[in-house]
C-alpha cells in the first residue's frame, strides 16, 4: 500500500514537471478582454507582437482594434522602441504580426548613438541602398511598390515587395522607419 502511494505521488510530480515544461515552450496567447462562453473566435483577432514591447506574444483582441490596443495588451513599448517605426493608428487584421524596432542596438549595452535608419516612405533608391540588406534592384522595388500601392503602414509590408522575404526582412527591420 505504501509503495502504491509513493508511486502515485512520484507520477504526479513527473506529470506536473512535464506540464510546466510544455507550458513554457508553447506559444503564449493572452486575451486582453474577458471572454464569455458565448463569444466565438470570429469575434476577435489573434495578433502577434515582438520586439521592443514589455510582453511579446500573441494576443486576442476585439475586432477593429488598433496597434495602440495591441501595445496596451502587451504592456506598452519599451523605452528603446523607435516610435518612427510603427503607427499606433493602424487597424489590426487577424493573424498579423508586428515588430517594434529598437532605437539603439540591443547588442551594445552602453549604446548612446541611435541606429542609423532610412525611411521607407520617403527615401529614394540611393538612400535605401545604404541599408546593407537592400540591393539596387530591391531598393528600386521598394520605391516602385510605394508609388503603386501608397505608403507603407507597417514594417512587415516590406515582405510584399518583390525580392524581400523573411530573411531579408530580418536583416533590415532595425534599419528602416515609416516616418522621418
Amino acid at each position: 500500500m505504501f509503495k502504491t502511494i509513493i508511486a502515485i505521488v512520484l507520477t504526479t510530480v513527473v506529470v506536473l514537471i512535464i506540464m510546466a515544461v510544455v507550458d513554457k515552450t508553447t506559444s503564449k496567447i493572452v486575451s486582453s478582454t474577458p471572454t464569455s462562453s458565448q463569444a466565438s473566435v470570429s469575434d476577435s483577432l489573434q495578433v502577434t507582437i515582438t520586439g521592443e514591447v514589455n510582453h511579446t506574444g500573441t494576443y486576442l483582441l476585439a475586432l477593429n482594434s488598433t496597434l495602440s490596443d495591441l501595445l496596451d495588451a502587451a504592456g506598452g513599448a519599451t523605452s528603446n522602441a523607435d516610435a518612427k517605426a510603427y503607427d499606433v493608428s493602424v487597424v489590426l487584421e487577424n493573424k498579423e504580426t508586428f515588430y517594434i524596432a529598437p532605437i539603439y542596438d540591443n547588442g551594445n549595452t552602453c549604446a548612446v548613438t541611435p541606429i542609423s535608419k532610412v525611411c521607407i516612405n520617403s527615401a529614394d533608391k540611393t538612400a535605401l541602398m545604404s541599408v546593407s540588406a537592400f540591393s539596387s534592384t530591391v531598393a528600386q522595388a521598394i520605391v516602385s511598390y510605394r508609388e503603386d500601392k501608397g505608403a507603407y503602414k507597417r514594417l512587415e509590408d516590406l515582405k510584399n515587395v518583390s525580392g524581400i522575404g523573411n530573411a531579408t526582412f530580418e536583416k533590415c527591420k532595425n534599419y528602416v522607419t515609416l516616418t522621418d
